[in-house]
């Protein structure tokens, strides 16, 4: 049965949905298999796998989109096989050769082609790829074997209604420590997230910003979202930390910033309080592209940058051109977009 007529493409959420087929390779004895598409979501582990008790884990994050002439194209696939691989080597993992990555992302992308959402619907179909410890291991120590796959799900424009501006809230808790795993894209620093997103949420916030935990004078990352801000005098900012992960969305909107919109981009500190310095803010991801930011509150007062209504017009442009990109209505720099054949 063909379940994709069931989707209402418009109406799209960001929920897991069962497609066709997903990609395992598994790691053992020093070297990769071939790796397989399967039907079967469900994996069958040790109970003494090093991902259960230790965090040996890594995962990524990406999208491919169905362009106007029907055809469907990734987004800049090898910056994820070259962050994953830095989360591999921080968590003694083994690498996954560059190739194999993109391929079986490409490998995923075809055999699920039928649930890549329609151009125009704002919807795109979301890779996860991910690397697991398992195998019979008690110790504090590398596991013997090691599962790397990739699924894949449809997932609708993270803003209804359009884009919008959201407030947030400064947190008291740390999401990664200074020295720690922050660069990395690891489980743990996601549950060390949840319950100060929940106390946001409580709130009426719609997430929480994190702090360098150092210092706590510094903005560091935007929930699960890097930070931006565009200055008074057009200059385009993020944070630079040991603790921040490298967001492959904020390294391309620093690349658009400099060379088409002609702004000045700077990598650095962003301290909490100067953020009167900026005129628009956002925070920045795969997931939402750009969530424009409509205020902070620090101290208890809101800190409003252009409104909370109305979304700047740099933020507004910067987002209207990588979407352009990704979904191939602008052209973009060279070696961004890859094609799926």
């Amino acid at each position: 049965m063909d379940t994709t007529k069931e989707i209402n493409w418009d109406e799209l959420g960001f929920n897991y949905i069962k497609t066709d087929f997903r990609y395992i390779s598994v790691w053992k004895d020093g070297k990769w298999d071939n790796g397989k598409l399967t039907e079967d979501n469900m994996l069958r582990i040790s109970e003494a796998s090093t991902a259960l008790h230790y965090g040996q884990q890594c995962f990524e994050g990406l999208k491919a989109y169905r362009t106007k002439d029907g055809s469907i194209q990734l987004f800049r696939v090898n910056r994820n096989a070259t962050r994953m691989n830095d989360s591999c080597r921080k968590l003694l993992m083994p690498e996954i050769p560059e190739e194999k990555f993109i391929d079986a992302c490409m490998q995923v992308v075809k055999a699920n082609e039928r649930f890549v959402p329609p151009y125009g619907s704002g919807g795109t179909l979301y890779l996860r790829p991910f690397m697991i410890g398992v195998g019979d291991n008690i110790g504090v120590k590398p596991a013997p074997e090691y599962i790397f796959s990739v699924f894949c799900v449809p997932v609708g424009a993270y803003f209804k209604g359009g884009l919008a501006p959201v407030n947030f809230m400064i947190s008291d808790f740390d999401r990664a420590a200074p020295y720690g795993t922050g660069q990395q894209k690891v489980g743990g620093n996601y549950a060390a997230s949840m319950e100060p997103h929940k106390i946001a949420a409580e709130r009426g916030f719609a997430d929480c910003i994190y702090l360098d935990p150092a210092t706590h004078t510094k903005i560091e990352e935007v929930g699960a979202a890097n930070f931006f801000g565009i200055t008074h005098d057009n200059k385009f900012i993020t944070p630079n930390s040991s603790s921040i992960l490298p967001s492959i969305t904020k390294y391309s909107l620093l690349e658009l910033a400099k060379d088409y919109l002609h702004l000045e981009v700077i990598e650095g500190d962003v301290y909490i309080d100067e953020i009167d310095q900026f005129k628009e803010a956002g925070a920045c991801g795969t997931a939402a592209v750009i969530t424009p930011i409509g205020g902070i509150e620090y101290k208890g007062n809101l800190h409003v940058f252009y409104s909370e209504t109305e979304v700047g017009p740099l933020t507004r442009k910067l987002y209207d051109l990588l979407v352009g990109i990704q979904f191939g209505d602008v052209e973009g720099p060279e070696g961004w977009i890859f094609k799926v054949k």
